[in-house]
């Protein structure tokens, strides 16, 4: 059965998963529109073909040279993708830079599509440069820009569409992960759709590709609905520790940051509704914060200005956690000494499976990167 079928028959029969921002209710995912797909008609273009196509490209820029041209074609060790790339240089030289500092591992990572790319208009031309862009920025983990520079693409016009569509699907698993954050626009859909792209429309697609695709589809199948499981707040801090590798401690890291305290919130909330009694009920939300407005604290003493640097939030009482303590946590975790940091992973953890405790460490960490502490 292809990935289409199994999709269309597990969401008739509802198995596919469900999502929703910690805002909102949990939704199905939307249909896939058939006009989407193109049902097996997508492959590699053949060499001959795509040569003679950047050929009466670079006629029209008065860029064609015959001996440049078939000097790059002659070569045996590169790929179809790398070769008309590098036609297309011919007649775009910023190309070249673009793409090199794209796959350079140690140079700094485009915040932006170039121009080059981004304003092309010949289609064939956009396409091939903004797969070769998409694929290695994908390689690097700079996923946000992968996406932005395959908008729009016509997948007819691609000489290697399996490259294009995996990577795509790379980019987006990832990034779905975050959805419902500010600043981000992928989503499970969309990247299920490249998924069943690769798989079902691209008839000569690599194994390696269809091996990996398909892990990615039902990982997407095995999400949790719930936000505030612990498994998909991992999945958002990692989007956090990523951006902060790549040196962006900006608005959409933070934005990142505040959902993962967000939901952490919640999820200790949830915990203590449940010691409470409630089984989960929390007067009937489920255990989520009360809508309109933040909740008070749990137990204890609420704080009333900001924690001394050499203490910690005090109040509560066994298994309780105080509902503002891990905000006051994450302010002050870069002042904190060693003994006092260790008692606040405690406190917040103890009412959490020991397997989470370094997720919450990790996640101080990557506060204090961003706030300038380095320890």
């Amino acid at each position: 059965m292809s990935i289409r079928k199994w999709l269309a028959a597990s969401a008739a029969t509802g198995l596919i998963a469900f999502h929703g921002s910690a805002a909102e209710p949990s939704k199905p995912f939307e249909p896939i529109a058939p006009s989407a797909l193109t049902f097996g008609t997508l492959r590699s273009m053949p060499a001959d073909v795509a040569k003679a196509k950047v050929a009466e490209w670079l006629k029209s820029v008065n860029k064609f040279d015959q001996a440049k041209l078939d000097a790059i074609w002659a070569k045996t060790d590169s790929t179809l993708l790398n070769l008309t790339v590098e036609s297309i240089a011919l007649g775009l030289p910023d190309v070249k830079t673009a793409i090199a500092n794209a796959r350079d591992a140690v140079a700094a990572s485009p915040t932006e599509v170039p121009a080059v790319i981004k304003d092309e208009k010949d289609p064939f031309v956009k396409a091939n440069v903004a797969c070769a862009f998409a694929k290695a920025l994908a390689g690097k983990r700079v996923y946000e820009e992968a996406l932005k520079a395959t908008a729009g693409i016509q997948a007819e016009q691609l000489v290697d569409p399996a490259a294009f569509f995996f990577f795509k699907a790379v980019a987006e698993h990832s990034l779905a992960s975050v959805e419902g954050v500010k600043g981000f626009n992928a989503t499970r859909t969309g990247a299920i759709l490249s998924i069943v792209k690769l798989l079902d429309d691209v008839t000569d697609a690599p194994d390696r590709y269809k091996m990996v695709a398909t892990l990615m589809f039902f990982d997407i199948q095995n999400w949790a609905k719930d936000p505030k499981d612990l498994a998909n707040i991992a999945k958002l801090m990692d989007n956090s520790g990523r951006r902060l590798d790549l040196a962006r401690p900006g608005v959409q890291t933070q934005e990142i940051q505040k959902k993962i305290v967000f939901r952490l919130d919640e999820k200790i909330k949830e915990l203590e509704n449940q010691q409470k009694g409630g089984g989960g009920g929390g007067g009937g939300n489920g255990g989520s914060c009360p809508s309109g407005g933040q909740p008070g604290p749990a137990g204890g003493i609420e704080p009333s200005g900001p924690a001394d640097t050499s203490t910690l939030p005090q109040g509560g009482g066994p298994g309780k956690v105080d509902d503002k303590k891990l905000r006051q946590y994450a302010e002050i975790w870069g002042k904190l000494n060693p003994d006092a940091r260790a008692k606040a992973v405690q406190d917040i953890t103890k009412d959490l499976p020991p397997k989470y405790k370094p997720m919450i460490e990790e996640y101080f960490k990557s506060l204090n990167r961003v706030n300038g502490f380095d320890k």
